[in-house]
């Protein structure tokens, strides 16, 4: 007497997660079709399993063109694609920091804070506009309020705009150089 086994596909998936749980029903579908079609009478052995191979074959690349395909961006490489965008293509204005602040909404007093708050105008209409530079910071150290600064503005929507990107930065500030050591310090000390 022979052990029978039977082995149903089963996909660790989060509760939450629609497409997933539409995969592994359709797994399950698969498996139990392809236990029918490997009883099949009358069929060679050879001829039933390449014929469940080949539809397993077919299916798992389906699912993978799906998966790969239906993959979407996060929230954070389609700011920094917006940034990017803005910074290669946007148009200038002149405008001033109004305010910074913290995601908590408080004022920020810190050197590189959260959120950049400014103003701009374009063809008379004035826009107040925040940018959340919470992962640019070595890009926004040294800012002030009232500090004037350029603006890149989406031509086609003026609300869209940036005033620091990784590529561009519209903050007028001096670069801060930093030397390895002082010479005149390196003088006294011998």
């Amino acid at each position: 007497m022979g052990a029978q086994c039977s082995i149903s596909p089963r996909l660790f998936y989060a509760q939450n997660d629609p497409t997933m749980q539409q995969i592994s029903t359709y797994l399950s579908r698969l498996h139990v079709s392809l236990l029918h079609l490997l009883k099949w009478s009358g069929t060679p052995l050879h001829l039933r399993v390449a014929a469940g191979l080949g539809i397993a074959a077919l299916v798992t690349t389906g699912v993978l063109i799906y998966v790969v395909r239906s993959r979407h961006p996060s929230a954070e490489e389609l700011e920094r694609r917006r940034r990017e965008d803005l910074a290669l293509s946007g148009r200038l204005t002149d405008g001033s920091i109004v305010n910074a602040r913290s995601f908590d909404g408080e004022e920020s007093v810190a050197h590189a804070p959260d959120v950049l708050l400014y103003r701009y105008r374009i063809a008379g209409v004035t826009y107040d506009c925040g940018q959340d530079v919470s992962s640019l910071p070595e890009y926004t150290i040294g800012y002030r309020i009232d500090q004037p600064v350029q603006v890149r503005y989406d031509p086609r929507n003026p609300g869209n705009s940036i005033i620091v990107s990784e590529v561009w930065s519209g903050l007028r500030m001096k670069p801060q150089l930093h030397l390895a050591f002082a010479p005149d310090e390196a003088r006294m000390q011998s």
